[in-house]
């Protein structure tokens, strides 16, 4: 039993679980407490089948898996000057076997999100989950080195997976209710609050992305990376983190005061909670950010930011 142990746990850190794990929790909730209470509102019901829900979380969760190796196997060189303790290519699991263990990971996910795609008439998630896989490719041999494009890259990357449930319902919208739907907002309603968990996922993402860039210096100049950090340096860097969290802190405002059907008072649930537990956070996350000086410190500084990241997910659970 030992033994198995040993050699399953360099494969779930690899597939980084407790961020698949996360994954698809999110892609849950969205269906189930953000989705499905804006249909029952229009008297529509729920409209998801659990068996097609199914097919798109483990499509997501299978393309981010084979993407988490795959970076992992392009990182190698990097990975052994900043990480060398989470060394696992080439240490615990050769370079062969991670790549063929990317390619099956990505080959399931993407025959699942067809399928999916086939069951829902969507041309639009068709095309997603067909190209997905390719852009975590060159993502991770080639856009990450990139200067911005890179940590935006992955973090649209990060926002799809939310509004593949905003698309697959409006798909399923069209496809039942053709008719009625033009005398409806259910359209315009799912994306917007959908959308608005994308757009957290999207700032929240590049945030903790240009983080790590500052903590992964050491080998990113070693093999001449183009980041933020390297390009422009660490002061600037933090500024642009700065204006960053002003705006996501500016957007959560707006939508709080101006979209949430909610008492904006202080005794209100729904106010004490996104300040309590996304802004407060988030501006620790700055704090944090700016007393850094070593590798570590910037590490703690992303931990923070997944944990905001989280809670703000947990948001949805307000909102029902």
């Amino acid at each position: 039993m030992k033994r198995l142990a040993e050699i399953i746990k360099p494969y779930l850190q690899l597939l980084r679980v407790g961020n698949l794990t996360f994954v698809a929790i999110l892609l849950y909730v969205m269906e189930k407490w953000v989705a499905t209470p804006l249909l029952q509102l229009e008297q529509f019901g729920e409209l998801m089948p659990w068996w097609i829900l199914t097919l798109l979380i483990v499509s997501v969760v299978g393309i981010a898996a084979g993407g988490y190796v795959i970076n992992d196997y392009f990182d190698v060189k990097i990975d052994r000057i900043n990480r060398p303790d989470q060394l696992i290519v080439t240490q615990y699991i050769s370079k062969e076997n991670a790549m063929r263990l990317s390619i099956g990971l990505s080959g399931v996910g993407m025959v699942c999100g067809l399928v999916a795609a086939w069951l829902l008439r969507s041309s639009t998630i068709a095309i997603l989950f067909a190209i997905i896989p390719g852009l975590l490719w060159f993502y991770s041999s080639s856009y990450k080195r990139l200067l911005i494009i890179g940590n935006v890259t992955i973090a649209l990357l990060s926002a799809l997976s939310p509004m593949m449930i905003a698309i697959a319902n409006v798909a399923q919208l069209q496809l039942k209710y053709s008719t009625i739907l033009p005398y409806t907002t259910l359209e315009h309603d799912i994306y917007a609050w959908v959308g608005g968990f994308s757009l957290f996922a999207f700032l929240l993402t590049w945030i903790r992305e240009i983080v790590k860039d500052l903590q992964d210096q050491m080998g990113d100049r070693e093999l001449e990376c183009h980041s933020m950090p390297i390009v422009w340096g660490n002061i600037v860097t933090k500024i642009v983190v700065t204006a960053l969290i002003v705006l996501t802190t500016v957007l959560i405002g707006w939508f709080w005061y101006s979209l949430l059907p909610f008492d904006h008072s202080w005794q209100s649930f729904s106010t004490r909670y996104i300040v309590l537990a996304i802004i407060i956070p988030l501006w620790g996350a700055l704090w944090l950010l700016w007393a850094a000086k070593i590798p570590s410190d910037y590490r703690t500084c992303q931990q923070v930011l997944k944990l905001t990241m989280f809670l703000g997910m947990l948001y949805s659970f307000v909102l029902r």
